[in-house]
């Protein structure tokens, strides 16, 4: 199977800080494979928290996550600050990926680049619908603030 391989984007919309805890870390003493998923969605609700949305709730729609891929880089240790920076690309009509830099803050070291793909979800119906206006609106007018 051929390494996973993410292209990192020229711009980033948003970017927050979030502390390595304890349980984010295994048996080897560093960040988990797990817990690096978890810092993007947490990373990703923050975004859309900022732009007044939420998962169930992007101006009507909801959102699924699809599939994710992840790049391990280097290791972070219990205590570390991680910035996540994230930026939106591939928009189709009904979803978009989400692609995760996180670097720890004190060193400059990039830990980990992670992508997920994104549907958007009429829960009530049952239903893939496009990606809403406002989201895509929203994409053109962030601007990369940090939010902890």
């Amino acid at each position: 199977m051929p390494k996973v391989k993410i292209e990192l984007p020229d711009k980033f919309i948003f970017k927050t800080e979030i502390p390595i805890r304890i349980s984010d870390i295994n048996y080897g003493g560093h960040l988990g494979n797990d817990a690096v998923l978890s810092i993007a969605h947490e990373a990703r609700l923050r975004f859309l928290k900022r732009n007044g949305f939420t998962e169930l709730d992007v101006d009507g729609a909801g959102i699924i996550m699809v599939d994710a891929a992840v790049q391990y880089k280097a290791e972070g240790f219990y205590g570390d600050i991680i910035l996540v920076e994230i930026a939106v690309t591939d928009i189709a009509r009904a979803g978009c990926d989400f692609v995760y830099r996180c670097t720890n803050k004190n060193t400059g070291t990039l830990i980990a680049v992670v992508k997920t793909g994104i549907v958007f979800f009429d829960y009530n119906r049952k239903k893939v619908v496009s990606v809403p206006e406002k989201f895509k609106s929203i994409l053109n007018f962030s601007t990369t603030k940090t939010q902890n």
